[in-house]
C-alpha cells in the first residue's frame, strides 16, 4: 500500500485508483483526504518511504480473515515539497514512525487494509 501510495503522492492524485488496491474503509478514506488536502495546498512528495511490517496477530491461525500489522516506516526521504517551485514544504525532516493497522481479506481473495494510525515522528 505505501509503494502506491507514495507514487500517487508525487501528483497528490487523491482520486487514484491505486489507493483502492491495497485500502479500503477509513484507512481509504484517510489517504484520499490526505491527497486531496496536499493538492489543495499544492504539495506533493518526492521519494519513498522504507517499511518492515510485522504481523502481530492473527483472528485465526487456520482460516485468517484479520491480520494486526505492527511497522516502523522511515520517512526520512519521503517528504512534501510545492508542487509550483519544487522547493521543501517545511523545515522538518521526515523520520520514523510507528504505524499500527489492520488488514482484512476481502471478498475477492485479496487482502486490504481497513485502517491505520501513524504515530509521530520518533515513535520507532
Amino acid at each position: 500500500m505505501w509503494r502506491d501510495v507514495a507514487a500517487v503522492a508525487t501528483t497528490s492524485d487523491w482520486q487514484s485508483p491505486r489507493l483502492a488496491a491495497h485500502a479500503t474503509g477509513d484507512a481509504l478514506q484517510v489517504l484520499s483526504r490526505q491527497l486531496y488536502a496536499d493538492r489543495y495546498n499544492g504539495l506533493v512528495s518526492k521519494g519513498t518511504p522504507t517499511n518492515a511490517p510485522v504481523a502481530q496477530s492473527v483472528d485465526s491461525p487456520y482460516e485468517p480473515k484479520t491480520v494486526v500489522i505492527r511497522d516502523c516506516s522511515d520517512a526520512t526521504h519521503w517528504l512534501k515539497y510545492r508542487a509550483d517551485t519544487g522547493q521543501p514544504a517545511d523545515s522538518e525532516s521526515g523520520g520514523k514512525h510507528l504505524i499500527n493497522a489492520e488488514v482484512k481479506l476481502a471478498v475477492d481473495g485479496s487482502w486490504r487494509v481497513t485502517r491505520f494510525a501513524v504515530e509521530g515522528t520518533g515513535s520507532c
